[in-house]
C-alpha cells in the first residue's frame, strides 16, 4: 500500500457491466486511465488510480466490476466490488438506458449503511436521455442527485466535476491540525521519537512527520530527541508546554518527565483527529476486564514486513497476555483482509493508529465491530492503559492552550 497516495479523497464508480464506468473515469481526468471496451466486463477487479481532478485536486478513482456479474468469478469480482464501499468517501452509480432496478437498490443500500453520500450518472444521455418520468420514478426510492452525462460531449465535464467537488465530505480532503487547541505560538514542544529495530530506515513515520510540520504550522518550537536523550533535555532546565512519545516508550517516558508536563503518544494524538476515538476512550479499559480464553482481534491497516519486535504480533500480545494474567487467544489481520469467524467471537478489538489509510476506511474496517457492539480502542491507548497512564495520555485534550 502506498502510504502517499492512499491519503487522498477515494471515489468508487459501481454500476452494471458495460455501463461506460471507465469512459466516466478517463472524462473525469482528461485522458485514457481507463480501458474501454464495448465488451461488457472489461474491468474484473476493483483498480486505484491516483488522479488529478480539476477543482477537486489529488484523489484516488475506485474503477470496480459490474455489479451484475455472473458465474463463480463474478460472485468473487461483485464481492470485491461491495467491499470497496465501506473504504471510499463518495460513490458514483452509473445507470443507462433508465435502467434502474434491484443491482442499483442493493448499491444505495450498501452506500447508506455506510454512510457513503452518493450520486447517480445516467451515462450515454447522447444516446437516450433520462425522461422526466423515470427521473421521478428514480426520485421515490432516493433524494440523491441525478445527472445526465455523456462521455462523447465535453458538456458534461463541468456538471459532473460540480457535483463531486459538493459531495466530498470535508474530512476526505481537509488536514486536521495534531495539536489544535493545545498549543500556542512560541511554546515548546518535545517529540520523543525511538529509533528501533521498526523504525523505517532513514526517515520518520508518517505521525511523527505530520507532529514536526504541524508544530511549526502552529508557530510553536520543535524539539526532536531519541528517549535516551530524554533525561538531558530536563537536566538542561527546558520546560516543555507538551510531550510526545512514541507509545512504545509511555513507560520509560512517563517516568523522566514531570508530572505537572502533559504528556501523550503520537498515536493518541493521530487516533484524535481520526474516527472512533471516544468509542476508543470507552473501550479501552475492556482490557482489564479479559478473561481467560477470550479472544482479541488485533488489526493492522498495512501490510508490512514482520520482524522479531514487531508491535502487533508480537509486542502487543504480550503484553495484553501480561497485563491481563489470562490465557488470550490473539487473531492479527493485516490490510483489508477477511476477518476469521463472526466478529461476536472476539472479546475486544485493537486496532493500529491506521496512519497509512483515510478517515473513511477506518471507520469502515471498524464498523462490523461497532455494529456488533464488540469494545474497541487502538495501540497507544492501550499501551497507555496497560503502563497506567491511560488518563495522563488523554489529559491533553481537554485543556485549553493557556492552561498548558
Amino acid at each position: 500500500m502506498s502510504k502517499g497516495k492512499d491519503l487522498k479523497p477515494h471515489i468508487g464508480i459501481f454500476g452494471r457491466r458495460n455501463n461506460g464506468k471507465s469512459s466516466i473515469i478517463n472524462m473525469l481526468v482528461g485522458q485514457d486511465v481507463a480501458i474501454v471496451s464495448d465488451f461488457a466486463g472489461t474491468t474484473t477487479d476493483p483498480v486505484k488510480k491516483s488522479v488529478e481532478i480539476f477543482g477537486v485536486g489529488p484523489a484516488i478513482i475506485i474503477d470496480t466490476a459490474g455489479i451484475d456479474d455472473s458465474g463463480d468469478l463474478g460472485e468473487k469480482r461483485i464481492e470485491r466490488t461491495l467491499k470497496v464501499i465501506s473504504t471510499i468517501d463518495l460513490a458514483i452509480l452509473v445507470i443507462v438506458s433508465e435502467l434502474f432496478g434491484s443491482y442499483e437498490k442493493d448499491l444505495i443500500k450498501a452506500f447508506q449503511e455506510y454512510q457513503v453520500p452518493f450520486v447517480i450518472f445516467h451515462n450515454k444521455a447522447d444516446q437516450k436521455p433520462l425522461s422526466e418520468e423515470a427521473r421521478i420514478k428514480i426520485g421515490q426510492l432516493t433524494n440523491a442527485e441525478i445527472l445526465d452525462i455523456s462521455t462523447l460531449s465535453n458538456d458534461s465535464l463541468v456538471p459532473a466535476t460540480e457535483v463531486i467537488k459538493k459531495l466530498i465530505p470535508p474530512s476526505a480532503y481537509l488536514k486536521p491540525s495534531l495539536f489544535e487547541g493545545m498549543i500556542k505560538p512560541k511554546d515548546l514542544v518535545l517529540l520523543v521519537t525511538p529509533i528501533d529495530s521498526e523504525a523505517p530506515e532513514g526517515r520518520m513515520i508518517l505521525p511523527q512527520q505530520m507532529a514536526i510540520r504541524d508544530v511549526l504550522d502552529q508557530d510553536a518550537l520543535c524539539l526532536v530527541v531519541k528517549e535516551t536523550e530524554l533525561a538531558d533535555v530536563f537536566a538542561r532546565g527546558l520546560r516543555p508546554a507538551l510531550v510526545v512519545t512514541d507509545s512504545q516508550a509511555f513507560g520509560m517516558v512517563s517516568k523522566i518527565v514531570p508530572e505537572d508536563i502533559p504528556l501523550t503518544g503520537f498515536s493518541v494524538l493521530f487516533a484524535r483527529i481520526r474516527a472512533n476515538f471516544d468509542l476508543y476512550l470507552k473501550g479501552t479499559p475492556r482490557l482489564s476486564e479479559l478473561k481467560s480464553g477470550d479472544r482479541v482481534l488485533i488489526l493492522e491497516s498495512c501490510s508490512h514486513h514482520v520482524s522479531c519486535d514487531d508491535i502487533g504480533r508480537v509486542k502487543l500480545p504480550k503484553w495484553i497476555s501480561e497485563f491481563s494474567g489470562k490465557g488470550i487467544q490473539f487473531e492479527v489481520v493485516a490490510g483489508q483482509d477477511p476477518i476469521p469467524g463472526s466478529m461476536t467471537d472476539y472479546a475486544l478489538v485493537v486496532q493500529c493508529g491506521g496512519c497509512v489509510v483515510t478517515q473513511k476506511q477506518l471507520a469502515g474496517r471498524l464498523k462490523p465491530a461497532v455494529d456488533a457492539g464488540i469494545p474497541v480502542t487502538n495501540y497507544g491507548l492501550s499501551i497507555a492503559y496497560m503502563n497506567g497512564i491511560f488518563d495522563r495520555a488523554v489529559a491533553p485534550f481537554s485543556l485549553k492552550p493557556a492552561e498548558l
